[in-house]
Order: structure tokens, then C-alpha cells, then sequence
């Protein structure tokens, strides 16, 4: 059975982190209180790679992501890293959009980083196919440097035994409380789309068995579409092209009260656009953001002058949404899941190498995705096989509040619902 982990950080650490800033170039103004959080400070995964006040000053460290037109805002996070530390300590690299045909290129890009002496800590977001394998190579050739993950498309067990810091959006939790929330917006159809590759993954495949039993408990209906793929031959514009067409349909078949989902990045946009032309509900992106999906859904909204502020971004966005006739009726995570998540884990891999934070210390991965999340909370979980009952202490599952876009706006409080724990053991 899972244990629930408290990520919601003490009202002093909020204080103090609601002044740093989100982006090197602005600061995300406030603070939300939280009660404190519990300390899960696991062991290491691989020895040789805590860091310490040995390393010093004189480090670098690598992030590897996709590029913009695959996942714009976790190479926005890196970038931000960059800003705040320097091109010369923080070295940035992405891998192809058609990773999955590119696989060595992949491993290949992940294992460079570490022909650099220097070379401390690479962490990788999202972590791609090869992404195991890269680093069982890096530990092979330097021990010393810290490999960490965010949002794992391999198996998590598979990730978590070469890299020391497996860091998922909770696809459990997520599963159910996606459900619950249109659910209470009043929809009673939930239509997921995907695709083979997606669903072959445990992380996706577990949260769709976890949103099928989630709808039979709120007494709504659950539907599967299927979208191409954007990383083979259609590649993303004709993967978008195929969305803007059918989408019209599936809202026709499935009525203006049905939720949408869907489990790619560059579906998102064309999907919000028919959604707020036509009717229907998006709880959330898969992984959600202001920036995912609905600049460009709402003719290229031009956000210029709000980069790295995420607070004018939802402002911004919230108020376009609402324009369009969309109030009450969209969401999403008011700060980036994956820009916090890149600039999270980089910051947490510079405080481990400095010797001010141990690797699997999930408090201190909290504090570091606050830095970048001053006013939202978040909670999480470890990771526990659903097929073998082991936890893994070095993967973790992390989540934040569902915010729905309207006039005034409202969290969900998605953070404080208690997932049944029967929820931890479908798949």
C-alpha cells in the first residue's frame, strides 16, 4: 500500500522563498501559507554520487530537454537555470523531437555530458526512451556525477535503478482527482486520447485503469480516443492537423459536458481550440501550464512582455480564456510543471553538489519547486510497484492544485483531498 507523503512546505521556508525569483529575470510576487511537511530522506541508489562540500564552488551541471517544439517549458525552466547561474556552470542540450526513432542519438546526447571534468549533476526532463540506458553508461564512465530524472517515459523501476532521482507527475493521485474535479464542474463524459506508444508506458496505462475506476465511482461515462503519434513520420503538424479535424466530432458524439484529455504536448493546443470554440471541459493538461497549449489556442496570445512571471501569464491567459467564453470550463497548474521541474531539479542537484541538501531528500526537493511556485502548493508520494509492493526510495511522485480559469478563478483543492487507497493498487 502507498504511504502518502506531505510535500506542503512550513509557513516560514514560504516566506522566505516567496522573495526569490522564478526566471533570473522576474520574481513571482506572494506567498500562500502551508502547514509543515514530514521528512523522507531516503537512501542513496548509487554510491559515490551524494555530492558534498568536497565539490565546492567548482561545478558543472548539464539538463537535457526537448526542444521548443515538443516541450517548450522545460527548456524554459533549464534556460532559467542558465540565467541564474552562468552558460559556463549550467550547460543546456536537447534531444531530437523523434526520439523514439533517434534512440542512440538520445543516449548519446545524455552520455557527452559527462566528457566534461567538471561535469557534476545531469538531469534530464522529460526523460525520454534511452534515458536508463544513458545513464547506466555515465555511472559506468563517472560514478561521481548525479543523474536525475524528471517525468520518466520508461518504467520507473527501470529509471530509479541507474539514476539516483526519479521525479513524476503522480499519475495515481492525478488519475483520480482529474476525474473528481470534472466531476464537480458538473461533466459526465471523460474522453482520453492517445496513442500505442503512450499507452505501452506504466505511468499512463495505470492512470487511465485509475480514471476508468474513478468515473464508475462518480457515475461517469469513460471514452478513449486514439491521435497519431507526433514522434514518428506525421510528426507534430500533422498530428495537430488530425486533432483539429476530429475533435469537432468527438465533441458532437459526446456532448458539450464531456472533459477532454489528452496525453501528448502538441495535441493540447489544437484540442483547447476546438474545446473553446465548440464547448466541452479541460481539466488539465497532461502536463500542465498556463504556457501548454493555450497561447496558441487563443490565436498566439502574445505573452512577451509576462515571460517569467507566472502569475501575469495566468492573469493574462485566465482573462483570455474567459473572453473566448471559456469561463469555468478550462484549467490547469498555475506555475509550469515543466519548467518547475527543470529548474527545480537543477537547483536541487546544485544545493546536493554544494553539500547543503542529500539527494533523496523529498523536503528539499519541495523547497526547490516552491522557489519557482511561490503562491501554489503541491503534494506527493512515493513510488510503490503495483505489481511487486516495493517502494522505491529514490522516485517520487509530486502534483500541484487544479485551477480553474473563470472571473474570479478558484483552486480546486486538489492538494488537500485524500485519495482512497484503493486507487494505489489498480492497474
Amino acid at each position: 500500500m502507498k504511504k502518502r507523503i506531505s510535500m506542503l512546505l512550513a509557513l516560514a521556508m514560504m516566506v522566505t522563498l516567496a522573495s526569490c525569483g522564478t526566471s533570473g529575470k522576474e520574481n513571482n510576487p506572494g506567498s500562500q501559507s502551508n502547514p509543515g511537511s514530514q521528512s523522507t530522506t531516503g537512501s542513496q541508489s548509487n554510491s559515490g554520487s551524494q555530492g558534498g562540500s568536497d565539490a565546492g564552488k567548482d561545478w558543472h551541471i548539464g539538463i537535457i530537454t526537448g526542444t521548443v517544439s515538443q516541450s517548450e517549458d522545460d527548456l524554459r525552466g533549464a534556460q532559467a537555470i542558465q540565467a541564474k547561474y552562468g552558460e559556463d556552470k549550467v550547460i543546456l542540450s536537447t534531444y531530437p523531437d523523434n526520439f523514439s526513432d533517434e534512440l542512440e542519438t538520445t543516449v548519446q546526447t545524455i552520455v557527452n555530458m559527462s566528457d566534461d571534468p567538471k561535469m557534476k549533476a545531469i538531469i534530464v526532463n522529460q526523460s525520454v526512451p534511452g534515458t536508463a540506458e544513458a545513464f547506466a553508461q555515465v555511472k559506468e564512465r563517472r560514478p561521481d556525477i548525479l543523474c536525475i530524472a524528471g517525468e520518466a517515459h520508461e518504467d520507473l523501476p527501470v529509471v530509479g535503478a541507474s539514476a539516483d532521482l526519479v521525479c513524476n507527475n503522480d499519475f495515481v493521485s492525478r488519475g483520480y482527482l482529474i476525474i473528481r474535479s470534472a466531476h464537480e464542474l458538473g461533466c459526465d463524459t471523460f474522453v482520453h486520447i492517445s496513442f500505442p506508444r503512450h499507452m505501452s508506458y506504466e505511468t499512463m496505462s495505470r492512470r487511465v485503469a485509475v480514471m476508468q475506476e474513478a468515473c464508475k465511482e462518480f457515475g461517469m461515462e469513460f471514452k478513449m480516443e486514439t491521435a497519431p503519434d507526433p514522434s514518428t513520420d506525421v510528426g507534430t503538424p500533422g498530428a495537430q492537423a488530425f486533432v483539429l479535424e476530429k475533435a469537432p466530432e468527438w465533441i458532437q458524439k459526446y456532448g458539450q459536458n464531456s472533459a477532454y484529455f489528452c496525453t501528448n504536448d502538441a495535441h493540447t493546443a489544437p484540442l483547447l481550440q476546438r474545446l473553446l470554440e465548440l464547448g466541452g471541459f479541460f481539466i488539465e493538461a497532461d502536463l500542465p501550464s498556463p504556457l501548454m497549449g493555450y497561447p496558441q489556442a487563443l490565436g498566439e496570445l502574445d505573452l512577451t512582455a509576462e515571460a517569467g512571471d507566472f502569475d501575469a501569464i495566468l492573469a493574462k491567459v485566465e482573462q483570455a480564456v474567459v473572453d473566448a467564453g471559456g469561463e469555468g470550463r478550462f484549467g490547469t497548474w498555475a506555475y509550469s510543471y515543466g519548467y518547475c521541474l527543470s529548474a527545480g531539479l537543477a537547483q536541487h542537484a546544485i544545493n546536493v553538489i554544494e553539500g547543503r541538501s542529500e539527494i533523496t531528500d523529498m523536503d528539499a526537493v519541495a523547497e526547490t519547486l516552491q522557489e519557482f511556485s511561490p503562491k501554489a502548493t503541491w503534494n506527493g508520494s512515493g513510488y510503490t510497484n503495483a505489481d511487486t509492493g516495493v517502494k522505491e526510495d529514490n522516485v517520487f511522485l509530486i502534483y500541484q492544485d487544479t485551477y480553474i480559469m473563470g472571473n474570479p478563478g478558484k483552486f480546486m483543492g486538489a492538494t488537500e483531498v485524500e485519495v482512497p487507497e484503493k486507487y494505489y493498487t489498480v492497474k
